[in-house]
């Protein structure tokens, strides 16, 4: 059965040599208290792999493909950096790796620009992206602006979701449901990814919004996947992990990915729905072969 992970990080060289020191520089404190921190214990919550290390990665939990997220840089150039990088990235692995672009809507016309560019490059989409966290309102003009261009340009859009039941952590940023419901509602030609399942948002009215599993075991128990079908239609779940978190830093830390492809395996037993949340969806979403 073929496997597609719709949520994954990468980061450029230079950010991997000193993940804390680059924000400093760049002026990222959010990233750093997300990503650079590291766990009780002394551990780091995730690693900063390269892209040769990726593709290994995949290749040992039996993933065939991936899609690249961005993240949500507070700064337009940190946004431009992370895009060229993917797509130097999708150039070399076009059979591995799609790519979503990220910006500020901040910069303006030059967001704009920046979609347009990303576009032609190749990305995919736009995410993860966070108004939240980004500093922006849901209903900022310019933010408008950037989603009609989606629109237009057919490219969905990856949005960073916290549940409003999950237990806090450093960077936790509260994202109101309702703000998401209300964006689904007002761009209806725009193709919403809520990352992290949404965040138990419904979604029985909000027929352009899709979720992915990203970071499950570090949120949910495995009683999560069954919303496949009872809360979350089975065409609108995305098979994705958050790499590169350690998805089980407590029982199986350095695992990789497949211990998450076997939990999927394991908890949705249906070959058909299965098939659809590792691989279908988003083929069809993207239009993957």
């Amino acid at each position: 059965m073929r496997i597609i992970d719709a949520h994954v990080h990468l980061y450029p060289p230079e950010v991997n040599a000193d993940p804390a020191g680059w924000a400093a520089a760049h002026r990222e404190p959010h990233w750093a208290a997300l990503s650079a921190r590291r766990r009780r214990d002394g551990r780091p919550v995730q690693g900063f792999p390269s892209l040769a290390e990726l593709l290994r990665t995949l290749d040992a939990a039996g993933i065939e493909r991936a899609v690249l997220q961005g993240w949500y840089w507070e700064n337009h150039d940190n946004c431009v950096r992370q895009n060229r990088f993917y797509a130097e990235c999708v150039r070399a692995h076009p059979d591995r790796l799609a790519a979503f672009a990220t910006l500020h809507p901040a910069a303006g016309a030059a967001a704009l620009d920046e979609v347009r560019r990303a576009h032609g490059e190749g990305l995919r989409g736009l995410g993860e992206l966070s108004p939240h966290s980004q500093h922006f309102a849901p209903d900022d003009p310019g933010w408008g602006a950037v989603l009609a261009l989606a629109a237009d340009l057919r490219l969905p859009v990856n949005l960073h979701v916290t549940d409003p039941s999950s237990r806090p952590y450093p960077g936790r940023v509260e994202t109101p449901l309702a703000d998401f419901a209300r964006l689904a509602r007002a761009h209806p030609r725009v193709t919403f990814i809520l990352a992290h399942w949404g965040g138990g948002l419904p979604l029985a009215e909000l027929p352009n919004v899709l979720v992915d599993t990203a970071a499950s075991p570090l949120l949910y128990g495995t009683e999560v996947w069954s919303r496949i079908g009872r809360e979350v239609p089975a065409d609108r779940v995305l098979f994705g992990s958050d790499y590169p978190l350690e998805l089980y830093a407590r029982t199986q830390p350095g695992a990789g990915l497949g211990p998450l492809v076997e939990e999927a395996r394991v908890e949705v037993p249906n070959a058909d729905v299965r098939a659809a949340l590792y691989a279908g969806n988003i083929q069809r979403l993207l239009g993957w072969p």
